[in-house]
């Protein structure tokens, strides 16, 4: 349920990033601005149709491969929701929730139905064709269902938003503290989506009823902003402050080599309001500071709604909207001498926790588990064995063990008997417990290696190593300095033809959130995989779905083709090289029956990973269809 609820809430990201066009569009029409009406009714053209945008959006965002034949179904969910539930109850008006139901639906029949095959007679209707017709079909059903049934949830919504709306401070300061907690879920989007299109309503001079916070705020209603004010001291000076303690508490060494990154995502974050660059430099290294800051959320929530402070924002509490929205605002200057008092509060407690309790912030981290990390040869992978099924419980814990290009895909008795920090002393990137008996383990492209190792043990009960065999491992290379590596532009090349796409936009968490390592994604559209540079050919996956390249500058590079295509053992791959071999740029290394991986993969997003690198900065060059063959498309530096 998980899973799916935090699918939901990053396919809410679609319609949502309409929201900053329809704000500027209807803020800058009005008339203490730029006077101009047919600019708000623009803006007004967005913000009154976010129930389709958002039946739209989300289909999109559930399907597989993200495909125009799920937006399509979304829509015609929604106008087939909407028309014939009136017929039932003509009062009945569910709002966004029409567009969210309406987008769940299509799109999880888009991922059932969309390589459905029918007899010749009809296969014109066969495939995507179908998906409108099913999700017609289904949604005439569901009108009917829900215009018995919609009412008394309605009436449990509004209740519960009318008491966190008549709650006073706790209400605002209970919703501030669960955003920022449930970011790390992605379920702060759900939240968001009620409060922010569905709680409350106002009527405006032209008798049309608008719901929801923002909503409400850009249509001028005097008491609509509490749920919105509180975060404008937090996005612009709190995490600002932040960053500032984590650049103050870094070891002088290493302050050069996170300053500028600080600075950045700073700025980003008065700017603009985005806080995630922030928030995941502390979430998952030390979670006591991230509670710290929900908590802190919180309180700036209830202390805007104490001081009668209304404001709003069309994307974020940044300075933009801060400026934007001044005009429409109650007390707004009290905002910066709040944003000054929790900037202060941030850096000394952030500071203070910091140093008190040794958090392993950015510029933190221990040089020891590094070299841990940078074990070779065959004593050290079997330690690294060792500890690692140790770390897993020990091997009566263990079940069953499995790999893929990257990770260790354990079946375990008890999840709860991991443990994790000891997993990341011994090199693991990263570790995402799926439930109770099942764990994957980042490991990186050794992962091979170190699966392999682990087997025998296992099956022997996982007896110790040689003494002095550990520590003999770590110190062979605890003093090693990392090789400054780059590729310049016109040295790396488009490996197959298809549309560049950031790895934040791959739907799964291990190259989403860079676990492996910097780079980019391709949805290819040619079906033959070309090498990007001259190099040696260091791994090939036995299922053909996995290349690993070391450019001749030192550089590694995974090519990962599709999402689990492991299980897949093969199929739909040609392989035209071999381990060890050296390639030049342009190369064939691998054909792909894409028509085969498109019905059985989750999604054909390619990731195109650079697995080693130290300081070095990854830069994207081009996005969007690119030509196989094109240069100039990353660099590192």
């Amino acid at each position: 349920m998980l899973g799916f609820l935090q699918k939901i809430g990053k396919s809410l990201m679609f319609p949502i990033a309409t929201l900053p066009a329809a704000a500027l569009l209807l803020r800058f029409g009005q008339d203490d601005l730029l006077g101009i009406p047919f600019m708000s009714a623009a803006g007004a053209g967005i913000i009154d149709n976010l129930a389709i945008i958002f039946a739209i959006g989300i289909a999109m965002g559930l399907a597989h491969d993200g495909s125009g034949g799920a937006a399509l179904a979304g829509a015609v969910a929604y106008l087939v929701l909407t028309s014939a539930i009136v017929t039932i109850n003509e009062a009945i008006d569910m709002g966004v929730f029409a567009g969210i139901i309406s987008g769940i639906v299509a799109g999880l029949l888009y991922n059932k139905f969309y390589n459905v095959k029918f007899p010749q007679w009809l296969a014109f209707f066969g495939g995507r064709r179908f998906v409108p017709i099913i999700t017609a079909a289904a949604m005439t059903i569901l009108a009917g269902v829900l215009g018995i049934a919609w009412p008394p949830i309605q009436d449990l919504i509004d209740g519960a938003g009318n008491w966190i709306l008549n709650a006073g401070m706790f209400g605002v300061g209970a919703y501030g503290f669960l955003n920022r907690l449930l970011l790390p879920t992605g379920l702060h989007h759900v939240i968001n989506t009620i409060v922010w299109f569905d709680f409350g309503t106002f009527t405006t001079a032209s008798g049309e009823v608008v719901r929801g916070e923002i909503n409400r705020f850009l249509r001028g209603d005097p008491t609509a902003g509490p749920f919105l004010s509180g975060f404008f001291p937090i996005m612009m000076f709190g995490l600002p402050a932040a960053c500032l303690a984590m650049y103050a508490a870094a070891k002088k060494e290493r302050k050069a080599l996170v300053g500028g990154m600080f600075f950045s995502i700073g700025f980003t974050s008065f700017l603009t309001g985005i806080t995630e660059p922030i928030e995941f430099t502390f979430m998952f290294l030390s979670p006591v500071l991230y509670v710290v800051h929900a908590l802190l959320t919180g309180a700036s929530m209830m202390v805007a709604y104490a001081l009668d402070i209304h404001h709003g924002f069309g994307f974020s509490a940044g300075a933009i909207d801060y400026v934007l929205n001044f005009g429409l605002a109650t007390n707004p200057l009290i905002l910066l001498v709040m944003g000054l008092v929790f900037g202060v509060i941030y850096f000394f407690i952030f500071y203070f926790l910091i140093v008190k309790l040794d958090l392993k912030t950015p510029g933190r981290e221990d040089e020891d588990e590094d070299a841990n990390n940078a074990a070779s040869g065959n004593n050290a992978i079997d330690v690294r064995a060792y500890n690692t099924i140790e770390a897993l419980g020990g091997a009566d814990n263990i079940v069953a063990t499995e790999y893929c290009t990257t990770r260790l895909r354990m079946t375990l008795k008890d999840a709860d008997l991991v443990d994790e920090k000891a997993l990341k002393r011994h090199g693991a990137m990263g570790v995402m417990k799926i439930n109770k008996t099942n764990l994957q383990v980042v490991i990186g492209t050794a992962v091979e290696f170190l699966g392999d190792a682990m087997k025998p043990r296992v099956a022997n009960g996982n007896p110790a190593p040689e003494a002095g065999t550990e520590t003999a491992a770590v110190e062979d290379t605890s003093n090693e300095e990392p090789a400054m590596k780059e590729i310049i532009a016109k040295d790396f090349e488009m490996p197959i033809q298809g549309k560049v796409i950031p790895l934040s936009e791959v739907p799964d968490d291990v190259f989403a959130k860079e676990m492996m390592g910097p780079g980019f994604a391709i949805l290819p559209t040619g079906n033959v995989l070309y090498s990007p540079v001259d190099g040696r050919v260091v791994s090939v996956f036995p299922t053909k779905h996995a290349i690993g390249i070391e450019t001749d500058t030192g550089i590694e590079i995974l090519i990962h083709v599709g999402l689990d295509t492991v299980k897949l053992d093969g199929e739909g791959f040609e392989l035209f090289v071999e381990q060890g071999q050296l390639v030049q740029r342009g190369d064939k290394l691998l054909k792909l029956d894409l028509k085969f991986l498109d019905a059985n993969a989750p999604s054909l997003a390619t990731p195109v990973i650079f697995t080693n690198l130290t300081d070095q900065k990854v830069i994207i060059l081009k996005d969007g269809d690119q030509a196989q063959g094109t240069h100039s498309i990353v660099k590192i530096e």
